[in-house]
C-alpha cells in the first residue's frame, strides 16, 4: 500500500513539475514572441475567469440547464427500450458522454441519480414536471409510465412540399370569399343601374364623406352632410365608423352635384345592403367600395374623409391600379407628343402634364414608350429606340424626369411619328414580348392639318387593332376635325384640353373605350393587385402614426351597363372591390411549422413580391411613412442569391417544384448576417395570380418536435400569469365571429378545447404543442419564483428580467426588478418589434441563439440602447431536443441584464494575473494598452471609452481589424440592399439660376399670372401653387430609392485565439484577441504605444451603387420573365366606333361654383 502510495505520489509531482514547465515556458515564449510583451496565458486567463463567471450568472437566472434536463428527461433512453439489462445507460450531452444510473422507482418512476449528487431544485421540479405532462391522478407502473411518455414525443421531418401545398389551399379559400363578396356587390350593382332611369333633374341628399358632421355658423348640418353615427371600431384600424352605411367621396375638382355623380349616387344607394351583408357573412372583410366611372366613390363601412392642409383630397379612384386593371385589358402603348414650336409656353406645361397622367393609367401588365416629334423623332429615352419597356413604377418615374427636358422649336411632321409608333408597336407585338392584348396610340399635339389616312390604311386598316387618342391640347379648335376624324376611324376617342384642370378628366376617358370590348362579351374579370400601401387614402382617413398605412391587395371586378339599347356602346359603370391587408395572408401562415429561420412568401405573375419578411415598404423616422417613390419589389431583389432567378422564373410560370442555395440571412436591421442553407417549396394559388413558396433552412429548421399532455394540465399552466402567446400568430381565428373578437388567444383556446365554443376556428395542432410547451416550462416559474424570493441573491440587482421562448410562439418572463426599474423599457413588448415573436419572424435573441454551438450563451447589446444611458445587455442560448444537428431547436431562454453590471464582473476578471508574488505583467488598469470586449459579428460590448459602446470595432481600431481579416479571424461579407433608401441634394439649379435673372423672374410672374387667369379653377391653382413651392425649396436633402452594397463581418469559428502586429510606420504594435468560452464573445488586448491613427477605419457604411449610362440602358431593356394574364378583350366586332369623343371644357356651374373659392384662396 505505501509502495503504491509512493508511486502516485512520484507521478503526481512528475506531473506538477512537468505542468509548471509547459505554463513558464508559454510565458518566455510569448514575451519573447512579442515586441510589446502582451502575454497570450494572461489574456487567456482573463477570458477564462470573464467566460466562467458571466455562464454562470447566465446559466442560474435564465434557468437554461434546468429547462435542458427535462427535455432529456423525456428522451433519453430507458431500462427495457434494448437487449441490454444494463443499469447504467449512456446519453450523449452536449458534446461530452455522461453515464446515468437508475435505480427501481417505487412509485412506477425510474428515478434518475445524478452523478454528482442530488441537486438542490431537480428533484421536486422534476416531480412536479412529470406529473403535469401526464395530468393523471393514476400512477401506472415504471414500464407503462415509460411507454406513455415515450409515445407523447416524436420528431418528424417537415415535408416542405405537403407544407406548401397546404398552404396554398388555405390561401385559395381566403382569396375565394373575397372575390365571392365583390361578385355579389357586382350583380347587385348592375340589377340597381338596370332599374333605374337616369333624371337629369334629380335632386338627392347623400352622406359626402367630407361634409358629414360638418356645421355651418349657425350650427346646422351643412348641405350633403347631416348627423352620421360613427363608432371607434379595432377592426378598421381604430377608426370611427358607420357599420350600417356607406359614405361617397368626390374629387376635389368636381362638382358634387354634377347630375351624373347624383344619378349614380342614387341607384348605387342599392349597395348599402349588400355591403353589410357581405361583412356578416366575412367578419374578416375590411373596405368595400364602388368606384364609379363618373368619379365618385362609394365606400364601406361609412367613415369620415379629411383633406390635407391645402384643402384638397388627393384621391381620384379611376387612377388607382385596381380601377384600372380591372377596367381594361392589358395594353402596349406609345405616347406621341409634339414638340413644334406652336407647343411653346403653356401648351408644352399642360402637354406635359397629359402624358404624365396618361402614364398614371398604365399598370404593371402594360408596355410603353414615349416618344417627341417636331421635323424629327425624338425618343424621350434615347435607350430604348424601337422598343416598350414595363409600365412599373420606376420606369414611369424614369420617363417623367425626361419630360422636363422637352423644348419646343421647328415644325411637326405628324405622318414621320405616326409610321414610327405603328412599327414598334407591330414588331413588338410579333416578338410577343408585350402584352399580346390592346394597342393604343396617343396623340398629344395641339393641331394636325391633315388626316393622315394612307399611313392609317397601310398599317391599321381595316382590322383597326391599334386605337387613336389625339388630346387636342390648347383652346383652338381649327384642327379639331381632323383629329377627331383619327380617333373615329381607328375606334379611339377625341379629347380637346384646355388648361390643366381639364387633363385628369379627358384622358380617364379612353379608358372607358378600351374597356368596351370587355363590356359588350360581359366579361367579369377578376383581378388581383400587387402589394401597395395607398398613401392617400390613409391620409384622408386621418390614420395614426402608429397605424400608418399597411400593404394591401385588392380583388377588383367591373361593372357594366345591361341595358339593352346601351349594349354596343359598352359602357363601364365602375369597378367594385375590397381590400386585403396582407397581416391577414400572414395569419394563414403555420409559423411553427417553419422552424426559426423558416418563412412563407408569395409574388405576383410579374415576380413582385407580394409578402415576404424582407419586403421593406415603410420606413420609420418618428412615425410610419410610405417611401419616396415606392415601387414594387422583385423577388429577385430580395433573393438576390439566385442570379440566375431559377426560382423567380419557377413561381411566375406558376409551376411547383424545389429549389436549393446557400444565402446570408441579415437580421439586426442588417447589421448581423447568418450564413445557412435554405430548401424552397412553391407552388401557385389556383384563382389568382400568385404564387405561394416555403423556404426551409437546414439542419433543425427542417425537423418538427411533436408532444402531447392533457387537455387539463396544459390549460392550467397556459392560465399562468407569466404565460403569453405571440400576439401574431393565429391560434384561434377571433376575427371570423362577432362574438369571438372580444376574446384573447388564451381565452379562445380554453373555449374551444374544453368544447364549450365548438364553432371556433382553432388550429389543434398548433394548441396541442403550445400546451405542451406551457407543461414542460412550467417548473421554470416556480425556479424564478425561488430566486426572485431569495434576498441573497441578485443584491445588487443586475439581472433583471429572465425570459423564455418557444417553438410555438409562447413565452414566459420574470421581472427580479420593478417594473419602472427597468433600463430598458421597450424590451419584450410590442415597441420592440425585434424582440418578440412576429407574423414573420422569432425573436432576435432567438434566431440567434439558434446558431450558436449548443450549451453557449449568445450575449449583445441592443441596438436601440447601445448609446441611451441606462444601456443593457441580452444573454439568450438555445434549448435543443437531442444533442444532434437534426434535432429541433423547441426552445430559448435568456436574461436581460445591466450592461454596468456585465462591465464590472468583466473588469474584475481582468485584474487577475498569473504572478506568484501577485505582481501582474500587464493589466487593463494600464494606459499602455487598450482592452475591449467584442463580439462575433465584430461589435464593442466593453471599452474604457463609454461612447465607443455598441459601436463596430473597425470604427475604433481600423488597423487591428483589418489585421484580423488578413489573418483570417474574422471574415467580411458583402450584402446588397435593392430597397435602400439614399440621401440626394434637393437644391434646384435651375430654379437658382432664374431667380437670379430679373428678366426670368419677370417671364415667370407673367405665366403664372396667364395660367390662373387663363384656367380659373381652384384645383389647378393649388396644384401650380405646390409645384412652385417644389421648385422653390432649396438647400434640402429628399430620400430617393437607390441600390446599395454593403459589408457585415462575422468571426472565424474555428480560430479561437492569435497574436499579431501591426507596423504603424515604423512603430510595431501588438495585439491578442481570445475567445470568451461558452459565449460568442472575444476578448481583444491591444497595446497603446504606437500611433496607428493614420490608417484608415473599416466602416459598415452603404456605398451606393452607381450604373453607368450603358448600364442604365441595359437595365431599362432587360425584361425578366412574367406570366401574361390569361383574359384579353383588344376589340368586339359589335362595338360602336361612332362614340369617339368631342371636344369638352369644364362647365359652367363647375365654373361658377369655384369663383368664390379661388377668392378665398387669394386672400390667404
Amino acid at each position: 500500500m505505501q509502495g503504491n502510495w509512493r508511486i502516485l505520489f512520484s507521478h503526481k509531482c512528475s506531473t506538477s513539475f512537468l505542468l509548471l514547465w509547459i505554463f513558464i515556458g508559454l510565458n518566455v515564449l510569448e514575451v519573447a514572441g512579442s515586441q510589446q510583451g502582451i502575454p497570450l496565458s494572461v489574456v487567456k486567463l482573463w477570458a477564462s475567469a470573464f467566460g466562467g463567471e458571466i455562464k454562470s450568472i447566465s446559466a442560474k437566472y435564465s434557468g437554461s440547464q434546468l429547462l435542458q434536463k427535462e427535455l432529456w428527461a423525456i428522451t433519453a433512453p430507458r431500462p427495457g427500450t434494448n437487449s441490454s439489462s444494463e443499469a447504467t445507460t449512456t446519453i450523449k450531452v452536449s458534446g461530452r458522454m455522461m453515464p446515468k444510473t437508475t435505480v427501481a422507482c417505487p412509485g412506477g418512476w425510474d428515478e434518475p441519480i445524478s452523478p454528482r449528487g442530488p441537486r438542490k431544485h431537480g428533484e421536486s421540479v422534476q416531480t412536479a414536471f412529470r406529473k403535469r405532462l401526464l395530468g393523471s391522478t393514476i400512477t401506472p407502473t415504471c414500464p407503462e409510465k415509460y411507454k406513455e411518455l415515450e409515445k407523447s414525443v416524436k420528431v418528424e421531418e417537415i415535408d416542405g412540399v405537403k407544407l406548401v401545398k397546404n398552404l396554398a389551399v388555405k390561401m385559395e379559400e381566403m382569396f375565394r370569399r373575397k372575390a365571392e363578396a365583390t361578385r355579389r356587390l357586382v350583380e347587385a350593382a348592375e340589377e340597381a343601374h338596370h332599374q333605374h332611369e337616369d333624371n337629369p333633374d334629380l335632386q338627392y341628399e347623400y352622406f359626402n364623406a367630407v361634409l358629414i358632421n360638418e356645421v355651418d355658423e349657425e350650427g346646422n348640418n351643412v348641405e350633403l352632410g347631416g348627423e352620421f353615427l360613427l363608432e371607434p371600431n379595432d377592426h378598421f384600424n381604430n377608426l370611427s365608423v358607420n357599420l350600417s352605411l356607406s359614405v361617397v367621396q368626390v374629387p376635389t375638382n368636381m362638382y358634387n352635384k354634377d347630375p351624373d355623380i347624383v344619378n349614380g349616387v342614387y341607384w348605387s344607394e342599392a349597395l348599402n345592403k349588400v355591403f353589410v351583408d357581405n361583412f356578416e357573412r366575412d367578419p374578416t372583410l375590411i373596405w368595400q367600395y364602388f368606384g364609379s366611372a363618373k368619379g365618385f366613390f362609394r365606400q364601406y363601412p361609412g367613415v369620415k374623409w379629411h383633406p390635407d392642409e391645402h384643402g384638397v383630397i388627393g384621391f381620384d379612384c379611376r387612377n388607382r391600379k385596381w380601377y384600372i386593371q380591372a377596367a381594361t385589358s392589358p395594353k402596349d402603348v406609345v405616347i406621341l407628343v409634339d414638340v413644334s414650336g406652336s407647343m411653346k409656353g403653356l401648351r408644352l406645361t399642360i402637354a406635359r402634364q397629359t402624358v404624365s397622367s396618361i402614364l398614371d393609367t398604365l399598370g404593371d401588365d402594360d408596355f410603353f414608350n414615349i416618344i417627341a416629334y417636331n421635323q424629327e423623332i425624338h425618343y424621350v429615352e434615347p435607350c430604348l429606340n424601337g422598343t416598350l419597356v414595363r409600365a412599373d413604377r420606376t420606369n414611369k418615374d424614369h420617363f417623367r424626369e425626361h419630360l422636363d427636358k422637352l423644348f419646343a422649336k421647328g415644325i411637326g411632321l405628324l405622318g414621320d411619328a405616326l409610321t414610327e409608333a405603328f412599327t414598334i408597336l407591330n414588331d413588338f407585338n410579333q416578338t410577343g414580348r408585350g402584352s399580346v392584348c390592346s394597342q393604343a396610340i396617343m396623340l398629344v399635339t395641339d393641331g394636325a392639318t391633315e388626316m393622315y389616312d394612307d399611313v392609317f390604311e397601310k398599317y391599321n386598316w381595316p382590322e383597326r387593332k391599334v386605337r387613336i387618342f389625339p388630346y387636342l391640347i390648347g383652346r383652338e379648335s381649327a384642327f379639331a376635325d381632323n383629329l377627331k376624324w383619327m380617333a373615329c376611324a381607328n375606334k379611339g376617342y377625341f379629347s380637346q384640353i384646355s388648361t390643366l384642370a381639364d387633363v385628369q378628366e379627358n384622358v380617364m376617358r379612353y379608358l372607358h373605350v378600351m374597356s368596351r370590348p370587355k363590356v359588350i362579351d360581359h366579361e367579369h374579370d377578376t383581378v388581383w393587385t400587387e402589394a401597395y400601401v395607398d398613401s392617400a387614402l390613409s391620409q384622408a382617413h386621418k390614420l395614426n402614426d402608429k397605424a400608418g398605412p399597411s400593404l394591401m391587395t385588392t380583388v377588383a371586378m367591373p361593372v357594366f351597363s345591361t341595358k339593352n339599347e346601351t349594349k354596343n356602346q359598352g359602357i363601364l359603370l365602375g369597378v367594385v372591390g375590397t381590400d386585403i391587408p396582407l397581416q391577414e395572408l400572414m395569419k394563414l401562415i403555420p409559423k411553427h411549422m417553419l422552424g426559426i429561420h423558416g418563412y412563407v412568401f408569395a409574388i405576383t405573375n410579374n415576380g413582385y413580391i407580394l409578402t415576404h419578411p424582407d419586403l421593406r415598404p415603410l420606413y420609420q423616422e418618428g412615425q410610419k411613412r410610405r417611401k419616396p417613390n415606392y415601387s414594387s419589389v422583385d423577388l429577385s431583389e430580395v433573393e438576390w442569391e439566385d442570379k440566375d432567378d431559377i426560382l423567380r422564373n419557377a413561381m411566375v410560370n406558376r409551376r411547383t417544384g424545389t429549389f436549393s442555395m446557400e444565402v446570408m440571412k441579415t437580421v439586426d436591421r442588417g447589421r448581423r448576417v447568418l450564413k445557412m442553407h435554405n430548401d424552397y417549396y412553391y407552388t401557385d394559388i389556383k384563382g389568382t395570380p400568385f404564387s405561394v413558396g416555403v423556404a426551409l433552412s437546414r439542419g433543425h429548421g427542417k425537423y418538427f418536435f411533436r408532444g402531447n399532455v392533457s387537455v387539463e394540465a396544459g390549460l392550467r399552466d397556459l392560465e399562468q400569469p407569466d404565460v403569453a402567446l405571440a400576439d401574431e400568430w393565429t391560434y384561434c381565428n377571433t376575427e371570423e365571429q362577432h362574438e369571438h373578437r372580444h376574446l384573447t388567444q388564451i381565452q379562445a383556446i380554453k373555449l374551444f378545447m374544453t368544447g364549450r365554443r365548438p364553432h371556433l376556428k382553432c388550429d389543434r395542432e398548433l394548441i396541442q404543442e403550445v400546451l405542451f410547451d406551457a407543461v414542460v416550462t412550467a417548473p421554470l416559474e416556480a425556479y424564478w419564483t425561488g430566486l426572485a424570493l431569495n434576498k441573497s441573491e441578485n443584491s445588487d440587482k443586475g439581472v433583471e428580467i429572465t425570459f423564455l421562448g418557444t417553438r410555438t410562439g409562447l413565452s414566459r418572463t420574470k421581472l427580479f426588478v420593478a417594473a419602472d426599474q427597468l433600463s430598458n423599457q421597450d424590451f419584450l413588448t410590442a415597441e420592440d418589434k425585434e424582440g418578440v415573436f412576429n407574423a414573420d419572424h422569432f425573436p432576435l435573441w432567438y434566431k440567434r441563439a439558434a446558431e450558436q454551438v449548443p450549451g453557449t450563451f449568445l450575449y449583445s447589446i441592443p441596438f436601440s440602447t447601445a448609446r441611451e444611458n441606462k444601456s443593457v445587455v441580452l444573454a439568450s442560448t438555445a434549448i435543443q431536443l437531442l444533442d444532434d444537428r437534426k434535432s429541433p431547436i423547441v426552445a430559448a431562454v435568456g436574461i436581460q441584464m445591466k450592461l454596468e453590471f456585465f462591465q464590472r464582473k468583466f473588469w474584475t476578471a481582468c485584474r487577475q494575473c498569473t504572478a506568484l508574488d501577485g505582481k501582474c505583467s500587464i493589466s487593463c488598469d494600464n494606459e499602455d494598452i487598450n482592452c475591449y470586449l467584442i463580439d462575433n459579428n465584430g461589435f464593442i460590448l466593453v471599452t474604457e471609452d463609454q461612447a465607443q459602446t455598441g459601436l463596430f470595432f473597425g470604427e475604433v481600431e481600423g488597423a487591428v481589424m483589418n489585421k484580423l481579416l488578413q489573418m483570417g479571424s474574422f471574415k467580411r461579407i458583402t450584402l446588397y440592399d435593392y430597397q435602400a433608401l439614399c440621401r440626394e441634394y434637393a437644391g434646384s439649379i435651375d430654379s437658382a439660376r432664374m431667380l437670379s435673372d430679373p428678366f426670368s423672374v419677370v417671364k415667370w410672374l407673367l405665366t403664372e399670372l396667364v395660367i390662373f387667369l387663363l384656367e380659373f379653377n381652384l384645383y389647378s391653382w393649388w396644384n401650380v401653387d405646390l409645384s412652385v413651392k417644389a421648385q422653390r425649396s432649396r438647400g434640402k436633402t429628399m430620400m430617393v430609392p437607390c441600390d446599395t452594397e454593403y459589408p457585415a463581418f462575422v468571426s472565424e469559428r474555428t480560430i479561437k485565439e492569435t497574436t499579431g502586429n501591426i507596423d504603424c510606420e515604423g512603430c510595431i504594435r501588438s495585439f491578442v484577441i481570445q475567445q470568451i468560452p461558452s459565449s460568442n464573445l472575444f476578448m481583444v488586448v491591444v497595446d497603446n504605444k504606437c500611433d496607428c491613427s493614420s490608417a484608415p477605419p473599416v466602416t459598415m457604411d452603404p456605398i451606393e451603387i452607381m450604373y453607368n449610362e450603358s448600364l442604365k440602358c441595359d437595365r431599362l431593356k432587360f425584361q425578366k420573365d412574367r406570366k401574361k394574364p390569361e383574359s384579353c378583350h383588344p376589340f368586339h366586332p359589335e362595338e360602336n366606333a361612332m362614340e369617339c369623343g368631342s371636344a369638352t371644357r369644364l362647365s359652367s356651374a363647375l365654373t361658377a361654383a369655384l369663383f368664390p373659392l379661388i377668392a378665398a384662396t387669394i386672400s390667404r
